[in-house]
């Protein structure tokens, strides 16, 4: 199996925050995505991380808070 990428950990670590509170705040959200474009491309790894995440939000798992 592939070993994720630094990037790709980090945003890991931040999605599973935002999981374990179960809120997302607009600085959150804004932090994730600065994260995923840190090094100018968004690998597949991180564009799963960033699918998962908008499905939690839709899926009303995690909630997106002010």
């Amino acid at each position: 199996m592939e070993k994720p990428s630094q990037s790709a950990s980090k945003l890991v670590k931040m999605i599973e925050k935002a999981i374990e509170d179960g809120e997302l705040s607009n600085k959150e959200y804004d932090q994730i995505l600065g994260q995923a474009e840190a090094d100018s491309v968004i690998d597949p790894q991180e564009r799963n991380l960033l699918t998962q995440l908008q499905e939690l939000l839709t899926n009303g798992t995690v909630k997106r808070v002010p």
